[in-house]
């Protein structure tokens, strides 16, 4: 079992579920986020005083897959996200050592679905 997390624009987050629901990844959690990378932000100028913005909107994917969903949830996320430009996203995949569905109690592979 892997958790599989992603940073992506929050603009790209429709075709992001579009292309995770084509490869056949339906569950999902989405939070918004902020957070800073290569883009190191910007400077705006609100009433003659320059704010120095670099904490930037993102939207944050988690994503519980059995072993056989991983690499297809890792593309379709790619697919998704990508515009080629620096601010795309991460994907981070780590090992999910145990997963507990709280309605059944079953654990597992067969908890994830």
């Amino acid at each position: 079992m892997k958790l599989v997390i992603a940073m992506i624009q929050p603009h790209k987050l429709p075709d992001v579920k579009k292309a995770l629901y084509e490869a056949e990844v339906f569950k999902m959690t989405v939070t918004n986020a902020l957070g800073c990378g290569q883009q190191k932000g910007y400077t705006e100028t609100y009433r003659g005083v320059i704010h120095d913005i670099n904490l930037l909107k993102k939207v944050r994917l988690e994503i519980a897959v059995n072993e056989d969903f991983v690499r297809r949830t890792v593309d379709a996320i790619i697919k998704g996200a990508k515009t080629g430009n620096i601010g795309d996203g991460k994907i981070f995949v780590l090992d999910l050592p145990e997963c507990i569905r709280i309605r059944t109690g079953e654990e597992g592979n067969t908890a994830i679905g």
